[in-house]
């Protein structure tokens, strides 16, 4: 019984996200001030975005400069359930460029039909329904509104097949 009742969750995870985040949409999520609620368990010292991407409408891809400092991208599934996590150090260039595909997709892209960069971090979704959490970790806390702002100019999208 009790591993089945997050099944009945009217409230779980994935709702949340979807009320944060549109499909193909990255939002940089707000900072909580000290002494508020933090239903997100979200990390003060931290810059911090979702990415919600349906996968029905093509591979997905999380692309875009990160500063030269610790950042870490994850992607979940429906149920919460991490099916890919890297950091910075999987980037030899700053740069991220992170491909999600799903079964069907990636049977694409093994046959060469879909292009792939030589850089793409490639993740295949058990479904099509996914989203990624992108945090980096400023040096100092100043830094943080300038990383926040780097992470709203990452693209959130499906590719076009």
């Amino acid at each position: 019984v009790i591993l089945i009742l997050p099944s009945y969750a009217a409230h779980d995870l994935w709702d949340r996200v979807s009320q944060i985040s549109a499909p193909a949409e990255l939002v940089v999520l707000d900072r909580v001030p000290p002494g508020q609620d933090n239903p997100l368990a979200l990390d003060p010292t931290l810059a911090e975005a979702v990415c919600r991407l349906d996968l029905s409408d093509g591979p997905g891809q999380v692309i875009g400069p990160l500063p030269d400092a610790f950042w870490s991208i994850s992607v979940f599934d429906t149920d919460g359930i991490a099916i890919y996590s890297t950091t910075h150090r999987a980037s030899s260039n700053n740069r991220l460029n992170l491909g999600i595909f799903n079964p069907a997709q990636t049977k694409l892209l093994s046959q060469q039909e879909i292009s792939a960069e030589a850089d793409l971090l490639v993740v295949e979704s058990p479904g099509d329904d996914v989203f990624a959490t992108i945090r980096l970790a400023p040096p100092h806390p100043q830094m943080l509104d300038r990383y926040r702002d780097i992470l709203a100019a990452l693209e959130c999208t499906n590719l076009v097949m």
